[in-house]
């Protein structure tokens, strides 16, 4: 487990201030990329126990279509997705970026569900994201980039870390996440709540409510809801910096990934994320923000469950995609089918007139 951070009165949380955020907040790749005299030190065990949950997991696969209940496969994406909004909605938008606030029973769920998704405890996941950001595409940042994909992706787990996250992690200003006791009781008792909640209750459940054998149990809604879950997060570090268009800011790595848009888990749009950290969407406004997660905080902000949530305005991102953008936003102008009705709605148009046939 990582080393605990300590304050140094510097913030690694990007919040609703940074509209323009220095560069050494979120940094262009370096041109020379990775430090070539850093050598890499393999993590076996890691290695080892990733390489048996994949192949465990694609059985897992398998036995979902050919022999697990109807139950397993129905419920399935939904534990997923779940599992998904642990990360997404708990550790990401809610405790690194604080985009939006919680009461308690929220919180309770968020951490629950995050536990069930076995990513490390809130605390640590929290702390290498906000170096990510502080030191995107550096060598400070645990899954740069400029290692390639495969190293962005999964190998940043299966080797030590570079001595710059070390350095730089010690730098991050952690105070908010340790005044929070749900998150250092978390952090204390992790390796007792992560096997329960993330092992031995989903195999458990489907077999005492629906008669699931433990194989299917085990593989299904364990292991591959599991490995499943990691690989689409994963996704967000490796693809969604290397493929895609930068409609926001084409100075930066990140990008809006086609099939994270697609699968609609609300990590798609990841340049508008590094743009507008603090937005609790992670995308635009309209058909953009429609996610999984952004429904989730949608609906608890309805019930008044989480409150204070971060938006930006038309006008600023506007703005940021006229002057910094790639020029693939994909609206073209007023009347595009693409165009959100919260644009049209925000819009003035002065000097209007009744339109004669002349005119049509």
């Amino acid at each position: 487990m990582p080393p605990n951070s300590r304050a140094t009165g510097t913030t690694g949380v990007l919040y609703e201030g940074d509209t323009a955020p220095p560069t050494s907040v979120i940094q262009a790749p370096k041109k020379g990329g990775p430090d070539p005299n850093h050598k890499l030190e393999l993590a076996w065990l890691n290695i080892t126990l990733f390489t048996v949950l994949h192949v465990s997991s694609v059985y897992g696969l398998w036995l979902l279509f050919t022999a697990a209940k109807w139950q397993t496969f129905l419920l399935f994406p939904a534990a997923l997705v779940l599992t998904i909004i642990g990360i997404s909605g708990g550790a990401h938008r809610l405790w690194a970026h604080r985009t939006f606030k919680a009461n308690t029973p929220l919180r309770l769920i968020l951490m629950f569900l995050n536990t069930l998704a076995f990513q490390d405890a809130v605390y640590y996941w929290a702390r290498d994201h906000r170096l990510h950001h502080k030191y995107s595409e550096t060598d400070a940042d645990p899954y740069n980039s400029q290692r390639g994909w495969f190293f962005s992706h999964i190998g940043w787990l299966c080797c030590k870390k570079h001595p710059d996250v070390t350095l730089k992690g010690r730098e991050i200003d952690l105070s908010d996440l340790r005044s929070d006791k749900l998150v250092m009781f978390q952090k204390k008792h992790y390796l007792i709540l992560m096997p329960l909640i993330c092992f031995v209750l989903p195999t458990v459940v489907p077999m005492y409510y629906w008669g699931e054998s433990l194989n299917c149990a085990w593989h299904c809604f364990t292991l591959l809801r599991w490995c499943a879950s990691l690989n689409i997060v994963w996704l967000v570090n490796s693809s969604a910096h290397m493929y895609g268009k930068r409609p926001y800011d084409k100075s930066i790595a990140p990008t809006n990934e086609a099939f994270l848009m697609w699968f609609r888990v609300g990590e798609g749009y990841h340049n508008y994320h590094h743009v507008f950290p603090w937005d609790y969407k992670s995308a635009e406004l309209g058909k953009y923000s429609r996610d999984a997660t952004t429904y989730f905080i949608d609906f608890f902000a309805r019930i008044g469950w989480a409150y204070d949530l971060k938006s930006v305005s038309t006008e600023v991102l506007r703005q940021r995609i006229t002057r910094t953008g790639d020029g693939t936003h994909p609206v073209w102008g007023w009347g595009d089918k693409d165009q959100p009705q919260e644009d049209v709605d925000s819009t003035t148009i002065t000097h209007r007139r009744k339109e004669t046939a002349v005119d049509s």
